[in-house]
């Protein structure tokens, strides 16, 4: 699933030894596999080949400007939640046609943007939004093309906060409200409805819950009575973090998926993100100190909650090693991994299983942190962002500079 393996007891990312990177850029520090990327988005489209899918990268998983040259190079098309992504993708000079964009709270001036730049589809998430739409496009004399996004209301097997097909959640409208939006079609001049969006949650691992879903939005395709273009099912396929546990795999989700959508003469549209960078990346953490407190053994290291927030946020699990072995002999304890941040929820594993001998100065690599680690990064404790590198073969290339001090106060005043 990934391009880190150990060779000679030190950790490598392809043809790189990480504790070379970690000396050089010194630490936290993210680093990203090429092969990885490439290989786990070409995966997901050979499982669906026969569909020809629209593949739209979620930009929201990791936004890096060289992950997303990479994969505009590979053909990937984007889904989008905000302007500031839309600005990223242009400045990629990602293809419009290829772009959707999603999000329950679009501003004015977003969708302007969208609009100038002529983006393939809105996901419009209410009927507010769509009046607001059709209200700009008809200022621009010009016309949007849109899917409406439902909400076919089915319990995923997800965690509480990133399921996003559920009646008590924001995202999407339920089957009346769309019906009634197409009856009264005529009145949106400005708004062309080209197709249905779902999208029912992230990490989710049981294929069935996608057959639910696409089953529920199938029935409401066929009581509207108009042509529609696209079909887009949206993304949320799991990613592996515990290394232990057998992945699912991209044909694992195809199998059950594409005998719904053979029928179907609409183009379909894929929007995957943790599936494809997910395990591209790690984080490189060194060891500050090792402190024995009443019963517990803590690993204090320089990465916190500040750098990778799932554990804190979901209590996400992600696999942790030494990127140096010193014997597989070695005695292994139990440690809480925490870090520097004043919050007792800043931690990245707890009562997790690393060598007796681990000692400060050592480095230690948090696997599965290509999708939302440096997404989700923040300077609280007015902390510096890492740097992050991309890996290719062997050669190696910084995409992203540690900030500095005079980064977190440019934008200040003092009055």
């Amino acid at each position: 699933m990934h391009y880190f393996e150990y060779k000679n007891n030190q950790l490598f990312c392809e043809r790189i030894p990480l504790k070379e990177l970690a000396l050089k850029f010194k630490t936290p520090l993210y680093v990203y596999s090429k092969k990885t990327l490439v290989e786990h988005y070409q995966k997901l489209k050979r499982a669906f080949k026969e569909l020809n899918p629209l593949i739209c990268y979620s930009v929201k998983a990791n936004s890096n400007l060289s992950i997303l040259k990479i994969l505009k190079n590979l053909g990937a098309g984007f889904d989008i939640v905000s302007g500031g992504e839309l600005y990223r993708l242009k400045t990629i000079k990602a293809p419009p046609n290829k772009i959707v964009f999603a999000g329950v709270g679009k501003t004015e001036e977003e969708i302007r943007s969208a609009l100038d730049y002529k983006i393939l589809l809105f996901n419009v998430e209410s009927l507010s939004e769509l009046e607001k739409i059709d209200k700009i496009c008809r200022k621009k004399n010009t016309i949007a093309k849109v899917c409406l996004r439902y909400n076919p209301d089915i319990k995923v097997s997800t965690h509480k906060f990133i399921r996003t097909g559920e009646s008590e959640t924001k995202f999407g409208m339920d089957k009346k409200t769309i019906l009634q939006i197409l009856k009264q079609r005529e009145r949106y001049e400005n708004i062309k409805i080209e197709g249905i969006h779902i999208h029912i949650g992230s990490q989710i691992s049981e294929p069935q819950n996608f057959v639910s879903a696409i089953k529920k939005a199938k029935e409401l395709i066929k009581k509207i009575n108009m042509p529609l273009k696209y079909f887009n099912i949206g993304g949320g396929f799991a990613a592996q973090y515990d290394f232990n546990e057998p992945p699912t795999l991209a044909q694992d989700f195809a199998r059950y998926i594409k005998p719904l959508l053979k029928d179907m003469k609409l183009k379909i549209i894929l929007e995957p993100g943790r599936f494809i960078v997910a395990n591209a990346g790690v984080l490189i953490t060194k060891v500050l100190y090792i402190k024995k407190s009443f019963k517990k053994r803590f690993c204090i290291v320089d990465a916190g909650f500040t750098e990778l927030i799932r554990p804190a946020l979901y209590s996400a699990y992600h696999f942790i090693s030494p990127l140096e072995l010193i014997s597989t002999k070695d005695e292994y304890q139990e440690y809480d991994v925490v870090g520097p941040i004043c919050e007792t929820t800043d931690f990245l594993a707890k009562s997790i299983k690393l060598p007796a001998s681990l000692k400060e100065g050592d480095f230690l690599c948090v696997f599965s942190c290509g999708a939302y680690g440096m997404s989700m990064s923040s300077n609280y404790n007015s902390r510096r962002r890492s740097a992050e590198v991309l890996v290719d073969k062997d050669r190696f290339y910084l995409i992203r500079k540690r900030e500095t001090y005079k980064d977190l106060i440019r934008k200040e005043m003092i009055v």
